[in-house]
Protein backbone atom coordinates (compact mmCIF):
# COMPACT_ATOMS: atom_id res chain seq x y z
CA UNK A 1 0.00 0.00 0.00
CA UNK A 2 1.47 3.28 -1.00
CA UNK A 3 2.15 5.58 1.81
CA UNK A 4 0.22 8.42 1.28
CA UNK A 5 -3.47 8.24 1.48
CA UNK A 6 -5.11 7.33 -1.67
CA UNK A 7 -7.00 9.85 -3.41
CA UNK A 8 -9.70 7.13 -5.01
CA UNK A 9 -10.79 3.83 -3.93
CA UNK A 10 -12.95 1.06 -5.64
CA UNK A 11 -14.71 -1.05 -3.68
CA UNK A 12 -15.45 -4.20 -5.25
CA UNK A 13 -18.15 -6.47 -3.46
CA UNK A 14 -17.37 -10.49 -4.18
CA UNK A 15 -18.82 -13.83 -3.66
CA UNK A 16 -17.63 -16.55 -4.96
CA UNK A 17 -16.08 -15.18 -8.41
CA UNK A 18 -12.59 -17.20 -8.52
CA UNK A 19 -12.92 -17.13 -12.38
CA UNK A 20 -13.50 -13.49 -12.69
CA UNK A 21 -10.99 -12.38 -10.30
CA UNK A 22 -7.63 -12.58 -13.25
CA UNK A 23 -9.67 -11.23 -15.95
CA UNK A 24 -11.01 -7.91 -13.60
CA UNK A 25 -7.23 -7.58 -12.52
CA UNK A 26 -6.52 -7.19 -16.59
CA UNK A 27 -8.98 -4.61 -16.80
CA UNK A 28 -8.96 -2.33 -13.87
CA UNK A 29 -4.91 -2.14 -12.85
CA UNK A 30 -4.07 -0.60 -16.49
CA UNK A 31 -7.24 2.24 -15.47
CA UNK A 32 -6.15 2.94 -12.56
CA UNK A 33 -2.28 2.76 -13.06
CA UNK A 34 -3.23 5.50 -16.15
CA UNK A 35 -4.42 8.01 -13.02
CA UNK A 36 -0.96 8.71 -11.80
CA UNK A 37 -2.36 9.39 -8.11
CA UNK A 38 -2.77 7.15 -5.04
CA UNK A 39 -5.46 4.85 -4.97
CA UNK A 40 -6.37 1.48 -3.41
CA UNK A 41 -9.00 -1.07 -4.47
CA UNK A 42 -11.25 -2.73 -1.17
CA UNK A 43 -12.12 -6.38 -2.84
CA UNK A 44 -14.52 -7.27 -0.06
CA UNK A 45 -15.14 -11.22 0.31
CA UNK A 46 -18.58 -11.64 1.54
CA UNK A 47 -17.59 -15.28 2.77
CA UNK A 48 -16.66 -17.02 -0.40
CA UNK A 49 -16.54 -20.39 -0.27
CA UNK A 50 -14.94 -21.33 -3.39
CA UNK A 51 -11.09 -20.28 -3.56
CA UNK A 52 -12.18 -17.01 -3.62
CA UNK A 53 -9.98 -15.98 -0.62
CA UNK A 54 -6.63 -18.05 -2.06
CA UNK A 55 -6.71 -15.97 -5.63
CA UNK A 56 -7.21 -12.49 -3.48
CA UNK A 57 -4.02 -13.27 -1.15
CA UNK A 58 -2.09 -14.27 -4.60
CA UNK A 59 -3.04 -11.19 -6.39
CA UNK A 60 -2.40 -8.61 -3.75
CA UNK A 61 1.59 -10.27 -3.84
CA UNK A 62 1.75 -8.84 -6.91
CA UNK A 63 -0.65 -5.47 -6.52
CA UNK A 64 0.63 -3.60 -3.34
CA UNK A 65 -2.78 -1.28 -3.78
CA UNK A 66 -5.20 -4.16 -3.10
CA UNK A 67 -6.48 -4.29 -0.04
CA UNK A 68 -8.48 -7.24 1.13
CA UNK A 69 -11.46 -7.18 3.19
CA UNK A 70 -12.48 -10.60 4.47
CA UNK A 71 -16.43 -10.89 6.22
CA UNK A 72 -16.72 -13.58 8.74
CA UNK A 73 -19.86 -14.89 6.91
CA UNK A 74 -22.15 -14.35 3.59
CA UNK A 75 -24.14 -11.20 4.43
CA UNK A 76 -25.66 -9.85 1.46
CA UNK A 77 -24.42 -8.08 -1.76
CA UNK A 78 -25.70 -4.65 -0.47
CA UNK A 79 -23.70 -5.57 3.11
CA UNK A 80 -20.94 -6.01 1.65
CA UNK A 81 -20.73 -2.78 -0.31
CA UNK A 82 -21.60 -1.02 2.36
CA UNK A 83 -18.84 -2.40 4.73
CA UNK A 84 -16.10 -1.10 2.01
CA UNK A 85 -17.78 2.01 1.34
CA UNK A 86 -16.99 2.70 5.52
CA UNK A 87 -13.67 0.96 5.38
CA UNK A 88 -12.23 2.77 2.15
CA UNK A 89 -9.85 5.83 2.87
CA UNK A 90 -10.01 7.91 -0.49
CA UNK A 91 -11.15 11.29 -0.96
CA UNK A 92 -13.67 9.43 -4.20
CA UNK A 93 -15.11 6.06 -3.55
CA UNK A 94 -16.24 4.09 -6.42
CA UNK A 95 -17.52 1.10 -6.71
CA UNK A 96 -17.86 -2.20 -8.88
CA UNK A 97 -19.24 -5.50 -8.94
CA UNK A 98 -16.68 -8.21 -9.95
CA UNK A 99 -18.67 -9.39 -13.06
CA UNK A 100 -17.12 -6.92 -15.44
CA UNK A 101 -20.60 -6.26 -16.88
CA UNK A 102 -19.51 -2.87 -15.87
CA UNK A 103 -16.81 -1.08 -17.32
CA UNK A 104 -14.00 -0.33 -15.21
CA UNK A 105 -12.53 2.08 -17.36
CA UNK A 106 -15.65 4.63 -17.16
CA UNK A 107 -14.33 5.00 -13.52
CA UNK A 108 -11.72 7.77 -14.55
CA UNK A 109 -14.29 9.04 -16.60
CA UNK A 110 -16.48 9.11 -13.26
CA UNK A 111 -13.44 11.32 -11.31
CA UNK A 112 -12.99 13.54 -14.24
CA UNK A 113 -16.49 14.54 -14.32
CA UNK A 114 -16.85 14.67 -10.57
CA UNK A 115 -13.81 17.07 -10.38
CA UNK A 116 -14.71 19.15 -13.35
CA UNK A 117 -18.26 19.76 -11.88
CA UNK A 118 -17.41 19.84 -8.49
CA UNK A 119 -19.80 16.64 -7.99
CA UNK A 120 -20.38 14.19 -4.79
CA UNK A 121 -21.89 11.91 -6.96
CA UNK A 122 -21.65 10.46 -10.49
CA UNK A 123 -23.88 7.44 -11.12
CA UNK A 124 -23.02 4.67 -13.72
CA UNK A 125 -26.31 4.65 -16.40
CA UNK A 126 -26.99 1.72 -18.51
CA UNK A 127 -27.39 3.02 -21.88
CA UNK A 128 -27.48 -0.36 -23.62
CA UNK A 129 -28.64 -3.59 -22.04
CA UNK A 130 -28.51 -5.71 -24.68
CA UNK A 131 -26.95 -8.51 -23.84
CA UNK A 132 -29.15 -8.78 -20.41
CA UNK A 133 -32.31 -11.77 -21.36
CA UNK A 134 -35.23 -10.20 -22.10
CA UNK A 135 -36.85 -11.31 -18.51
CA UNK A 136 -34.33 -9.30 -16.82
CA UNK A 137 -34.41 -6.71 -19.08
CA UNK A 138 -38.55 -6.36 -18.34
CA UNK A 139 -38.02 -7.07 -14.54
CA UNK A 140 -35.37 -4.03 -14.05
CA UNK A 141 -37.58 -1.78 -16.26
CA UNK A 142 -40.79 -2.71 -14.05
CA UNK A 143 -38.51 -2.25 -11.06
CA UNK A 144 -37.33 1.16 -11.68
CA UNK A 145 -40.55 2.48 -13.26
CA UNK A 146 -42.23 1.10 -9.67
CA UNK A 147 -39.38 2.99 -7.71
CA UNK A 148 -39.27 6.34 -9.47
CA UNK A 149 -42.99 6.60 -8.82
CA UNK A 150 -42.92 5.66 -4.84
CA UNK A 151 -39.81 7.34 -4.13
CA UNK A 152 -39.19 10.21 -6.89
CA UNK A 153 -37.73 10.93 -9.67
CA UNK A 154 -34.16 11.60 -7.77
CA UNK A 155 -33.74 8.16 -8.22
CA UNK A 156 -31.78 7.44 -11.89
CA UNK A 157 -33.29 5.43 -14.17
CA UNK A 158 -30.92 2.04 -14.77
CA UNK A 159 -28.22 3.37 -12.37
CA UNK A 160 -27.18 0.32 -10.19
CA UNK A 161 -24.36 0.22 -7.69
CA UNK A 162 -21.53 1.45 -10.48
CA UNK A 163 -21.23 4.72 -9.09
CA UNK A 164 -18.53 7.22 -7.76
CA UNK A 165 -19.37 8.70 -4.29
CA UNK A 166 -17.27 11.76 -2.64
CA UNK A 167 -15.81 11.56 0.59
CA UNK A 168 -18.85 13.90 2.26
CA UNK A 169 -20.89 11.67 0.58
CA UNK A 170 -19.96 8.04 2.27
CA UNK A 171 -19.50 9.99 5.63
CA UNK A 172 -22.90 11.63 5.28
CA UNK A 173 -23.96 7.93 4.88
CA UNK A 174 -22.26 6.78 7.86
CA UNK A 175 -24.38 9.08 9.83
CA UNK A 176 -27.13 7.56 8.76
CA UNK A 177 -28.80 5.60 11.54
CA UNK A 178 -29.92 2.71 9.10
CA UNK A 179 -28.04 -0.88 9.07
CA UNK A 180 -29.35 -2.47 6.57
CA UNK A 181 -29.17 0.57 3.68
CA UNK A 182 -30.48 0.16 0.00
CA UNK A 183 -27.49 2.13 -1.22
CA UNK A 184 -29.56 2.99 -5.10
CA UNK A 185 -32.00 4.46 -3.06
CA UNK A 186 -30.20 6.00 -0.31
CA UNK A 187 -27.40 8.11 -2.07
CA UNK A 188 -29.78 10.05 -4.11
CA UNK A 189 -32.21 10.76 -1.27
CA UNK A 190 -29.27 12.45 0.23
CA UNK A 191 -29.85 14.98 -2.81
CA UNK A 192 -26.08 16.16 -3.08
CA UNK A 193 -24.76 17.06 -6.35
CA UNK A 194 -24.62 14.76 -9.01
CA UNK A 195 -24.28 13.28 -12.66
CA UNK A 196 -24.22 10.75 -14.89
CA UNK A 197 -22.26 8.88 -16.94
CA UNK A 198 -23.61 6.62 -19.73
CA UNK A 199 -22.15 3.57 -20.85
CA UNK A 200 -22.87 -0.11 -22.68
CA UNK A 201 -23.50 -2.70 -20.23
CA UNK A 202 -21.76 -5.84 -21.00
CA UNK A 203 -21.91 -9.97 -21.12
CA UNK A 204 -20.65 -11.57 -17.80
CA UNK A 205 -17.07 -12.17 -17.97
CA UNK A 206 -17.27 -15.54 -16.32
CA UNK A 207 -18.72 -17.24 -13.81
CA UNK A 208 -22.25 -17.32 -13.03
CA UNK A 209 -24.46 -14.59 -11.80
CA UNK A 210 -24.91 -14.16 -7.72
CA UNK A 211 -28.52 -12.44 -7.79
CA UNK A 212 -31.20 -15.06 -8.33
CA UNK A 213 -35.17 -14.48 -8.59
CA UNK A 214 -35.58 -14.49 -5.19
CA UNK A 215 -32.59 -11.91 -4.08
CA UNK A 216 -33.49 -9.86 -7.11
CA UNK A 217 -37.93 -9.72 -5.19
CA UNK A 218 -35.93 -9.25 -2.18
CA UNK A 219 -34.11 -6.11 -3.03
CA UNK A 220 -36.91 -4.79 -4.81
CA UNK A 221 -39.28 -5.65 -1.55
CA UNK A 222 -36.69 -3.77 0.65
CA UNK A 223 -36.70 -1.14 -1.57
CA UNK A 224 -40.32 0.06 -1.58
CA UNK A 225 -40.76 -0.86 2.02
CA UNK A 226 -37.74 0.71 3.22
CA UNK A 227 -38.20 3.92 1.50
CA UNK A 228 -42.39 4.12 1.26
CA UNK A 229 -44.85 4.00 2.90
CA UNK A 230 -47.18 3.46 -0.08
CA UNK A 231 -47.92 -0.82 0.77
CA UNK A 232 -49.54 0.70 4.01
CA UNK A 233 -51.66 3.43 2.23
CA UNK A 234 -52.93 -0.11 -0.34
CA UNK A 235 -53.84 -1.83 2.35
CA UNK A 236 -55.72 1.38 3.77
CA UNK A 237 -57.40 1.33 0.49
CA UNK A 238 -58.58 -2.19 0.15
CA UNK A 239 -59.38 -1.82 3.57
CA UNK A 240 -62.06 1.08 2.71
CA UNK A 241 -63.01 -0.13 -0.65
CA UNK A 242 -64.26 -3.86 1.20
CA UNK A 243 -66.37 -1.69 3.29
CA UNK A 244 -67.84 0.29 0.60
CA UNK A 245 -68.53 -3.11 -1.12
CA UNK A 246 -69.97 -4.50 1.80
CA UNK A 247 -72.11 -1.35 2.06
CA UNK A 248 -73.65 -1.70 -1.55
CA UNK A 249 -74.21 -5.47 -0.74
CA UNK A 250 -76.00 -4.83 2.91
CA UNK A 251 -78.24 -2.20 0.47
CA UNK A 252 -78.94 -4.92 -1.86
CA UNK A 253 -79.68 -7.34 0.48
CA UNK A 254 -82.51 -5.14 2.26
CA UNK A 255 -83.99 -3.82 -1.37
CA UNK A 256 -84.17 -7.76 -2.04
CA UNK A 257 -85.63 -8.06 1.09
CA UNK A 258 -88.23 -5.60 1.00
CA UNK A 259 -89.04 -6.92 -2.40
CA UNK A 260 -89.61 -10.31 -1.06
CA UNK A 261 -86.64 -11.77 -3.43
CA UNK A 262 -84.90 -13.15 -1.40
CA UNK A 263 -83.09 -16.68 -2.30
CA UNK A 264 -81.04 -19.26 -0.50
CA UNK A 265 -77.43 -18.70 -2.30
CA UNK A 266 -74.12 -19.65 -1.13
CA UNK A 267 -72.23 -18.12 -4.18
CA UNK A 268 -72.49 -14.80 -3.35
CA UNK A 269 -71.91 -15.26 0.39
CA UNK A 270 -68.32 -17.75 -0.54
CA UNK A 271 -67.53 -15.01 -3.12
CA UNK A 272 -67.86 -12.13 -0.07
CA UNK A 273 -65.98 -14.42 2.85
CA UNK A 274 -63.10 -14.77 0.23
CA UNK A 275 -62.67 -11.59 -0.70
CA UNK A 276 -62.39 -10.01 2.83
CA UNK A 277 -60.44 -12.79 3.97
CA UNK A 278 -57.90 -11.90 1.19
CA UNK A 279 -58.12 -8.21 2.02
CA UNK A 280 -57.59 -8.80 5.54
CA UNK A 281 -54.43 -11.43 5.06
CA UNK A 282 -52.96 -8.79 2.61
CA UNK A 283 -53.03 -6.07 5.28
CA UNK A 284 -51.75 -8.36 7.95
CA UNK A 285 -48.85 -9.45 5.53
CA UNK A 286 -47.78 -5.48 5.02
CA UNK A 287 -48.21 -4.79 8.76
CA UNK A 288 -45.43 -7.60 9.41
CA UNK A 289 -43.35 -6.53 6.54
CA UNK A 290 -42.72 -2.53 8.48
CA UNK A 291 -42.97 -4.86 12.49
CA UNK A 292 -40.22 -7.03 11.16
CA UNK A 293 -38.10 -3.94 10.04
CA UNK A 294 -38.87 -2.48 13.65
CA UNK A 295 -37.72 -5.38 15.39
CA UNK A 296 -34.69 -5.52 13.79
CA UNK A 297 -33.63 -2.15 14.14
CA UNK A 298 -34.37 -2.22 17.98
CA UNK A 299 -32.21 -5.48 17.93
CA UNK A 300 -29.31 -3.51 16.48
CA UNK A 301 -27.40 -6.83 15.28
CA UNK A 302 -24.73 -5.18 12.67
CA UNK A 303 -25.19 -6.18 9.04
CA UNK A 304 -22.39 -7.71 8.73
CA UNK A 305 -18.87 -8.59 11.09
CA UNK A 306 -15.46 -7.82 9.22
CA UNK A 307 -13.26 -10.81 10.46
CA UNK A 308 -9.85 -9.19 8.69
CA UNK A 309 -8.65 -6.49 6.89
CA UNK A 310 -5.18 -6.50 5.17
CA UNK A 311 -4.31 -2.43 6.29
CA UNK A 312 -4.47 -3.52 9.39
CA UNK A 313 -1.86 -5.46 10.39
CA UNK A 314 -2.26 -7.51 13.88
CA UNK A 315 0.47 -6.13 16.40
CA UNK A 316 2.12 -8.43 18.86
CA UNK A 317 0.65 -8.40 22.27
CA UNK A 318 2.63 -7.38 25.01
CA UNK A 319 3.11 -10.19 27.10
CA UNK A 320 0.47 -11.13 30.03
CA UNK A 321 2.07 -10.22 33.71
CA UNK A 322 2.11 -12.82 36.02
CA UNK A 323 1.59 -12.39 39.88
CA UNK A 324 4.56 -13.80 42.08
CA UNK A 325 4.30 -17.17 43.58
CA UNK A 326 3.48 -17.18 47.08
CA UNK A 327 5.95 -18.41 49.45
CA UNK A 328 6.31 -22.08 49.90
CA UNK A 329 4.01 -22.24 46.49
CA UNK A 330 5.71 -23.81 43.71
CA UNK A 331 4.90 -21.55 40.34
CA UNK A 332 2.21 -23.53 38.15
CA UNK A 333 3.94 -25.41 35.18
CA UNK A 334 3.45 -23.48 31.81
CA UNK A 335 0.76 -26.09 30.62
CA UNK A 336 -1.23 -25.11 33.54
CA UNK A 337 -1.02 -21.38 32.98
CA UNK A 338 -2.17 -21.20 29.39
CA UNK A 339 -5.25 -23.47 30.16
CA UNK A 340 -5.83 -20.69 32.77
CA UNK A 341 -6.92 -18.32 30.12
CA UNK A 342 -4.47 -17.14 27.26
CA UNK A 343 -5.38 -14.22 25.33
CA UNK A 344 -5.04 -13.73 21.77
CA UNK A 345 -6.41 -11.99 18.85
CA UNK A 346 -9.25 -12.71 16.84
CA UNK A 347 -9.95 -10.44 13.69
CA UNK A 348 -7.87 -7.71 15.36
CA UNK A 349 -10.06 -7.25 18.52
CA UNK A 350 -8.16 -8.87 21.62
CA UNK A 351 -10.37 -11.76 22.97
CA UNK A 352 -9.95 -14.30 26.10
CA UNK A 353 -10.46 -17.41 25.53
Amino acid sequence: MTSREPTLSVVVPIYNEESVLPLLVERLRPALDGLGEPYEVVAVDDGSTDATPVVLVGMRRGWPQLRVVRLRRNSGHQAALTAGLFRARGDYVASIDADLQDPPEVIVEMLRLARAEGLDIVYGVRADRSTDTRFKRSTAGLYYRLVRRLVGSAVPAQAGDFRLLSRATVEALRELPERRPVLRLVVPWLGFPSGEVSYVRQARAAGSTKYSLSRMIRLATDSIISFSEAPLRVATWLGAGGMLLCLVMVAFAVVMYLRDSTVTGWASLYVAVLFLGAVQLLCLGLLGEYIARIYAAVQGRPAYFVGSDSAEPVEDLPPLAEAPPRAGRRPAPPAARDSAGPASRDGGVRTVR
